[in-house]
């Protein structure tokens, strides 16, 4: 069987009240669209079909995939109009799935489920409603057959009472659905060109329609304000949550998670509430971290502890390392084990060795720093000249006093020792004390400024 996909992304969203077409409003912070992209790759389908409408260029230089066929709905005349737009690049034989591009939580394995279980027939999720306002009503037979679909402001007052609702998402053979299509018409309350109407039109064909009834409802709900997508941002966040902790995470408070990526995590893990994943982030096991600390793109190590307000980005850190409380690790940075970094530091594109310490108040950037080296409280790389950077390398169980300037490029010996509030200018040798101050004198006479 070929298994191409057709993605309806073409509504305006009028009640989000934006410029932003709808289907590029951000959940787990990607657009919408890319995760209902992200699940039909899962499938394997020989092609996927994007029908665009309002803001399309847009969509699509967003999105900005090769593999997508986009094509536009100029007229916004309704589902089954849309669906036809694509069906041109439809192979014959294929079967075809419908989604949308503002349902963003529908599961590949539920899909797959759909698409097994129809050979010859229609396939169509359902979903049982306390509340269906707004879905269309599926009709069954007292044998419990599905009839047709009747959308809300076409049905009537005994139709109203169905609670089962229909999702909009189908699957059936290319060319039955191409010679459905030709037939609709737009006789109804909206004058819309309704895909609904195809699942009528099977039943007086002959054709069986498997009705599968999806039995979470937020699994198949769509996003028409900022309201609902805010519903289902937390009910995406609560699955990756509920995800981490299969793999071996304790988090104090699953509702207070954010993960905007993919994440891989280890045994024993340990996340304290207000924690935001972003990107790629890998952790190691027995790692703790703390309270409202931010890690994006980064591969953590073992039994590492990371503080409360910490951020950590395209970094690597190593095993048994101590981050924070406040610090944050910047791009390109590598901390080898048992390194430890304070309250306060701020390190980029820096290499930091096996068990040195950067405990309070510094700034380390474009630094290679070796084993053991003791950076005291205050200390800064000058690393920027005002046109390019340079590096600093500092040797293996150096000692580097308070209040320290390292004004780059400039080497620290290993076993050196800078005396605290010097500014280095030069290497400094291996084994010696360096250091750079004038002599304490007392100005007899000098008066503290007052304002004028």
């Amino acid at each position: 069987m070929t298994l191409e996909i057709i993605i309806l992304a073409a509504g305006q969203g009028t009640r989000m009240r934006s410029s932003l077409p709808k289907v590029l409003h951000p959940l787990a912070g990607k657009p919408m669209l890319a995760h209902v992209l992200d699940t039909a790759k899962r499938l394997e389908p020989a092609a996927i079909h994007v029908v665009y409408g309002h803001g399309g260029e847009q969509v699509k230089n967003t999105i900005n995939d090769p593999e997508i066929h986009w094509v536009e709905q100029a007229q916004q005349l309704g589902t089954g109009h849309a669906v036809e737009q694509a069906m041109p690049a439809v192979k014959e034989g294929s079967t075809v799935l419908i989604l949308y591009g503002d349902v963003p939580l529908i599961k590949a394995e539920t899909l797959r489920g759909l698409i097994n279980q129809i050979s010859s027939g229609v396939g169509l999720l359902t979903v049982s409603l306390d509340n269906p306002a707004g879905y269309g009503r599926i009709l069954r037979d007292g044998t419990g057959k599905v009839l047709a679909i009747v959308e809300q402001k076409d049905a009537t007052t005994e139709q109203l009472k169905i609670r089962e609702g229909n999702t909009g998402i189908l699957a059936c053979d290319a060319g039955q659905l191409r010679e459905w299509l030709k037939r609709l018409d737009n006789g109804n309350a909206q004058g819309e060109y309704y895909l609904t109407d195809v699942i009528a039109m099977a039943v007086n064909d002959g054709v069986s329609v498997l009705a599968e009834v999806v039995e979470d409802e937020e699994e198949v709900a769509g996003v028409n304000d900022r309201q609902q997508l805010a519903h289902l941002e937390r009910k995406y966040q609560l699955r990756c949550a509920a995800e981490l902790m299969r793999q071996g995470a304790t988090m104090l408070d699953p509702a207070r998670f954010d993960q905007r990526g993919t994440a891989s995590i280890g045994q024993d893990v340990v996340i304290d509430v207000g924690v935001v994943f972003e990107g790629e982030v890998i952790v190691g096991d027995r790692v703790r971290i703390g309270a409202n600390s931010i890690l994006r793109n980064v591969q953590i190590g073992n039994d590492v502890t990371i503080e409360p307000m910490s951020l950590i980005e395209q970094a690597k850190i190593g095993n048994q390392c101590s981050i924070g409380p406040f610090a944050r690790i910047r791009p390109g940075t590598q901390l080898a084990d048992k390194a430890r970094v304070g309250n306060f530091v701020e390190i980029k594109n820096s290499v930091i060795g096996d068990a040195s310490k950067i405990n309070h108040l510094s700034y380390i950037g474009d630094t290679s720093m070796g084993s053991e080296v003791n950076i005291g409280a205050g200390t800064i790389t000058c690393n920027y000249d005002g046109a390019n950077k340079h590096r600093t390398v500092i040797g293996d169980r150096a000692f580097i006093g308070s209040d320290t300037q390292l004004v780059a490029p400039v080497t620290v010996g290993n076993d050196a020792t800078i005396g605290a509030g010097s500014t280095i200018t030069r290497d400094a040798p291996d084994g010696e004390l360096t250091l750079s101050r004038s002599g304490q004198k007392t100005l007899t006479g000098w008066k503290r400024p007052v304002k004028t």
